[in-house]
């Protein structure tokens, strides 16, 4: 059976020590890797399935926080993220953990039974999703072309014809907005009527645009935005 890759990201090394610690007592062969800051992650450029990350990284020289660290996850290849869970020592970070897309936060000194139950749902969150990898088929050009979704980052409904915005470029065929709306709910989130979202790339938002992981910067209706924060919070969660 393929063991879980476990990152845990803490700049003080007693920290570190706990916390993989806890993952070693939990029933599930994982394999922990170590990271004082979040330059060392990111400059490893290694995957992994679920990764502890302190918050308040910084004090002994990173300049990268781990909310920053966060961020920059979010930001990048949709495939394959890692769920993220907090630990801190302050509860006041708990929203933006959430904005970021944390899994759950754990508050130091962390409590062996919080640690248990929060990394079994961790760990049953992966299982569930990682298998997964979803697909659009669509007609164009007179042939049937599938395109996963996690290399789309948006729809735009243009003269009747869908224009899908994707990592290769752009796309157009025809197809109702509605229908892709019922279609891909849950990952897709339509925040303006000629607007289909990947909540996936969302790298941030105000009450009236969402900025993507692309760079692009898409209208929210005011009608949409309080239905479209539920539901980017159910997607990250």
């Amino acid at each position: 059976m393929k063991k879980i890759k476990v990152a845990v990201c803490d700049d003080e090394k007693n920290i570190r020590a706990i916390l993989s610690a806890l993952v070693r007592e939990q029933d599930k062969e994982c394999e922990i890797t170590e990271y004082a800051s979040a330059e060392e992650y990111l400059s490893d450029d290694a995957e992994c399935d679920i990764l502890i990350l302190d918050i308040e990284m910084g004090r002994s020289g990173s300049s990268i926080n781990g909310m920053e660290l966060a961020g920059k996850i979010r930001g990048g290849d949709a495939a394959g993220q890692p769920v993220i869970i907090f630990v801190t020592g302050y509860e006041d970070y708990v929203y933006d953990a959430f904005d970021v897309g944390a899994f759950q936060y754990l508050l130091k000194p962390v409590d062996e039974e919080r640690f248990a139950d929060v990394f079994g749902r961790a760990l049953q969150s992966r299982m569930e999703t990682s298998p997964r990898k979803r697909m659009l088929t669509i007609q164009y050009a007179g042939v049937t072309k599938t395109i996963p979704l996690d290399q789309i980052y948006y729809m735009e409904s243009q003269n009747h014809k869908i224009v899908i915005h994707h990592r290769e470029g752009e796309l157009e065929y025809y197809a109702k907005m509605g229908d892709l709306e019922k279609e891909l709910q849950g990952q897709f989130f339509r925040v303006h009527k000629g607007y289909l979202i990947n909540l996936a790339f969302v790298d941030e938002y105000s009450r009236t645009e969402v900025t993507l992981a692309s760079g692009d910067r898409i209208l929210i209706s005011k009608y949409k935005y309080q239905d479209f924060t539920k539901a980017y919070l159910r997607f990250m969660q």
